[in-house]
């Protein structure tokens, strides 16, 4: 999975060059060598360099990359932007904080939104392994065949079990407290809402967290529910751009700040609660509480989006671009930790 993911960031769209630190990367792990991740990277014709101590002090090697870096932005610099179709559009969604407006308006937009790309060709994808359960059977009606079917049922069981294993039962630690006190009662309600997010088209498969598609279309991520996570794993998985739908079920303490971690693919701040634009303002790249205000249909919200999306895709920065702020990134690994 560490080799999956440092290929996939390095393999994104929106990545130019690449330097690899290889101070200590591999810990003597053969899949994790420098020199095995720079070969992946570079069948892609990007440019790869590796950062080696090479008996060099650490300032020797700072500067070094300093330099390496300066040169990869001016490279950078000389490339032109091209027109090119829709199709050629990777998008990662996670919606949190979650209240009934995100099941009604926020989530259905972002599931028009994915609708249409996968229509023309595009590719999408959608996850959180513990906001499927009790929509399960939901989601695998749609599957392209028997195969996908079973593996989406497989991924909602195997993660309901590996709660009730260390003593506790989901469903009842599933809604939070700032999703009952939003107004969402049970976990199926949860899930209903939050698979609106994935639209209504077919699903090609079951990816593993970090996993490159294999063709265009709807894909399910088998993901943890955790923010930063789920941001650089779609990056990793080819993302050029993720979206984050956000309830009202608890603004206080998100903030952009907070989700700066979302590297290689910048972050869309999306929401449908009034009461969350009142508190973030500024922070959200985009508002469809419209819907629910009267102003507009879920498909005029969702157009709406879809052509900020192209906006963003086209170069306007959105507002976690303009944060130099950063936090450590945590990658999501199902088994223990040592």
């Amino acid at each position: 999975m560490f080799r999956r993911f440092h290929v996939g960031l390095g393999l994104n769209p929106n990545v130019v060059s690449v330097i690899l630190d290889g101070s200590g990367l591999a810990v003597d792990e053969k899949e994790m060598a420098p020199e095995s991740l720079a070969e992946e990277i570079t069948k892609s014709g990007k440019r790869v360099e590796i950062l080696a101590p090479d008996g060099g002090d650490t300032m020797s090697l700072i500067s070094k990359g300093v330099r390496l870096a300066r040169e990869m932005v001016y490279e950078a610099s000389k490339l032109r932007r091209k027109p090119c179709s829709d199709d050629h559009l990777t998008l990662g969604v996670k919606c949190g904080s979650s209240d009934p407006i995100s099941g009604i308006a926020g989530n259905p937009a972002v599931g028009y939104v994915y609708d249409k790309l996968v229509k023309v060709g595009g590719t999408a994808m959608f996850g959180e392994n513990t906001e499927i359960i009790g929509a399960e059977h939901v989601l695998a009606k749609r599957a392209v065949n028997k195969r996908v079917a079973d593996e989406i049922l497989r991924v909602a069981e195997e993660v309901e079990d590996r709660a009730k294993h260390t003593g506790q039962d989901i469903r009842t630690m599933n809604p939070i407290p700032a999703n009952i006190r939003a107004g969402i009662s049970t976990l199926e309600e949860k899930s209903l809402g939050a698979i609106h997010k994935a639209g209504s088209m077919p699903i090609q498969g079951v990816l593993k967290y970090a996993e490159r598609p294999e063709g265009r279309g709807l894909y399910f991520v088998d993901n943890w529910a955790a923010r930063t996570s789920i941001f650089v794993g779609y990056a990793a998985a080819g993302a050029q751009i993720v979206l984050f739908q956000l309830g009202g079920g608890g603004y206080a303490g998100d903030s952009p700040l907070y989700q700066t971690c979302s590297v290689v693919a910048p972050l869309m701040w999306c929401s449908a609660n009034p009461k969350t634009l009142k508190m973030g303002g500024w922070n959200l790249d985009f508002y469809s509480g419209t819907v629910i205000e009267g102003k507009e249909t879920i498909e005029e919200a969702g157009e709406r989006l879809y052509s900020t999306i192209l906006d963003v895709a086209s170069g306007t920065m959105t507002r976690t671009e303009m944060l130099t702020y950063v936090d450590p990134i945590e990658l999501y690994s199902k088994g223990p930790v040592f």
